[in-house]
């Protein structure tokens, strides 16, 4: 804590917004509640006199709210404030806040709740707590199973510095959001003005030459080493570092389907692919680099490869069940633990070195040759959009462009991983914790890289769970145009795909009729976009397919959000 400081008329409020301040927020995403009346009066009375503080932005839906600050998060790795209603809007947002701890990206959430229910001293807050919002025991034990850390700023006293605490704690390997429950009554009470300590980026920690020094050995001595990753290009450095290491040591390296976002260029030689299968049986060692979870089932261990865990928190408290079959962990920060094996790519077997050089040409050469066979055949199909088609295309216009895709499809999230190519770090974002947080997700990298086209693939199922006008809301209020794509199969084609895999001679098989899937009846998605002066477009024609996305990246290039609602075959 500072010396006090003389502030007539602060109060909780004040303290709060001062705290956030402290902390280093750019912004304060709100979806509002009554409760944070003294929380707007310190900002009003901030913004009348010139004082400094985060930038707000009045949200009208909690998952937009908590969407917009991990977006905003995965690009810029740094605590922002996220303002929810109580516990009811603290549950409304909770899948979002599930994905910001799936996701690794730190921020401080915050609501409220009264604790005296009017039968205190100082002013009333009013009889909707007492009879309607409140939840047994506060909403901090209500968001401790998907959040990081949760507790509850009980006084006036301690709250500056709590929130100090709640940023430093989400900032510390494993990131994440951690939560604070603020009183009603401490926001009103009065504030003497003493004001939490500005926080500082978390110190990092290395792994020693002395535990670095034998993986670079078994590195040196293996044959068909192979490198998995999940979340490598999510530490700062980390996409980099990984290349140089891989490069060094010449390592393919695996991004499988679990990949949650851009690791190592998808255009590089040694990239190699999404499955792990080709290794299980052949590898003689497995680097998992910030790898939660690589084999699936769990049980499903490799047959003869010594692994090496390369991650910071490898075990992540946040998952249920997790196995790594680890035979060495190396614990320090990932981006150095990985410089300090590439100054260690030295001695090596030439013979062995270009053998899996041969290898990996090869099978990069044959994924190549199926990307092209696979884009022929979607380019030359009569009827209807193939999928492939739409991710091809999207790559050709985007390239050159800097663009930053997040990815909120499901049965095509393979496609757009394939066929995009992304080669850059924090160029591709797939979103984590549950389907309806895509667009906001969107909104908050474009919040953070305002000058990079950012584009979301979205299916037309993943579609309609989002909170789509308050979406479109907070893109026109901020100017925050992005491109929205959606590949409208008209079907949860994942649910049918379930029922068809578990029940294929069953009785829906026989009718023909199969529940839960269908999205026919859904008007045109694009035409929510009409009433917000949004650039929308419908295509089905794959000739139409590339002109109607140029005109959609020239209006987000213009300041307008564009949605193209895409019909595809499959």
């Amino acid at each position: 804590m500072t010396d006090t400081q003389d502030r007539p008329g602060a109060d909780g409020g004040d303290a709060f917004v001062s705290a956030f301040d402290a902390v280093g927020a750019d912004y304060l995403f709100c979806s509002s509640g009554s409760e944070w009346a003294p929380v707007w009066e310190s900002l009003a009375r901030r913004h009348r006199d010139g004082e400094p503080a985060p930038e707000y932005l009045d949200l009208t839906h909690e998952t937009v709210a908590v969407g917009m600050a991990t977006g905003y998060g995965l690009v810029e790795r740094r605590p922002q404030g996220v303002l929810l209603h109580a516990a009811p809007g603290l549950l409304q947002g909770s899948m979002a806040v599930h994905g910001a701890l799936l996701a690794g990206v730190p921020m401080v959430v915050a609501s409220s709740e009264s604790t005296t229910y009017g039968d205190g001293p100082g002013q009333d807050p009013g009889g909707q707590w007492y009879r309607n919002l409140s939840v047994v025991g506060g909403p901090h034990h209500v968001a401790q199973p998907f959040t990081k850390w949760a507790n509850e700023a009980a006084s006036i006293h301690t709250l500056p510095t709590m929130v100090t605490r709640a940023a430093e704690l989400s900032w510390r390997a494993p990131a994440g959001p951690a939560y604070l429950n603020v009183p009603l009554e401490i926001l009103l009470e009065e504030w003497d003005g003493r004001t939490a300590k500005p926080i500082v980026p978390p110190g990092s920690t290395h792994s020693s030459p002395e535990e670095v020094d034998p993986v670079a050995q078994l590195i040196r001595e293996a044959a068909n080493p192979v490198i998995v990753t999940e979340t490598a290009g999510r530490e700062a450095g980390g996409f980099e570092a990984l290349v140089a290491f891989a490069e060094a040591w010449n390592i393919p390296v695996v991004e499988p389907d679990s990949a949650v976002c851009g690791n190592f260029p998808r255009t590089h030689p040694l990239h190699a692919g999404s499955d792990i299968g080709p290794w299980m049986d052949t590898a003689d060692l497995i680097l998992l680099v910030n790898c939660r979870a690589p084999f699936y089932p769990p049980s499903r261990r490799p047959s003869k490869a010594r692994i090496v865990v390369i991650d910071q928190v490898p075990q992540r408290p946040h998952i249920a069940y997790q196995a790594l079959f680890a035979d060495v962990y190396l614990e320090g920060d990932v981006a150095n633990t990985l410089r300090q094996l590439a100054k260690r790519a030295r001695d090596l077997d030439g013979a062995a070195v270009a053998a899996r050089r041969a290898a990996q040409e090869e099978r990069y050469a044959a994924e190549q040759a199926a990307i092209t066979a696979a884009e022929a055949r979607a380019a030359e199909a009569i009827e209807g959009i193939d999928p492939v088609l739409v991710a091809a295309t999207l790559r050709r216009l985007l390239d050159g462009r800097d663009g930053i895709v997040v990815d909120e499809t499901i049965t095509h999230s393979r496609a757009v991983k394939r066929h995009l190519k992304t080669a850059a770090p924090d160029s591709y974002f797939y979103v984590q914790g549950g389907l309806g947080q895509g667009i906001a997700v969107a909104l908050g990298v474009k919040l953070a890289a305002r000058e990079r086209p950012v584009v979301l693939t979205i299916g037309d199922g993943a579609f309609t769970y989002n909170p789509v006008i308050p979406s479109y809301d907070a893109a026109r209020t901020y100017e925050l145009p992005v491109l929205i794509v959606v590949f409208n199969n008209r079907v949860y084609k994942s649910m049918n795909l379930n029922h068809r895999r578990f029940y294929p001679d069953g009785a829906a098989a026989d009718t023909g009729e199969w529940l839960g899937t269908d999205l026919t009846r859904l008007p045109r998605l694009a035409a929510f976009a009409e009433p917000f002066g949004m650039h929308t477009e419908t295509v089905d024609a794959p000739d139409a397919l590339a002109p109607a996305l140029e005109r959609a990246l020239k209006a987000v290039a213009e300041g307008t959000t564009a949605v193209v609602d895409v019909l595809v075959t499959r």
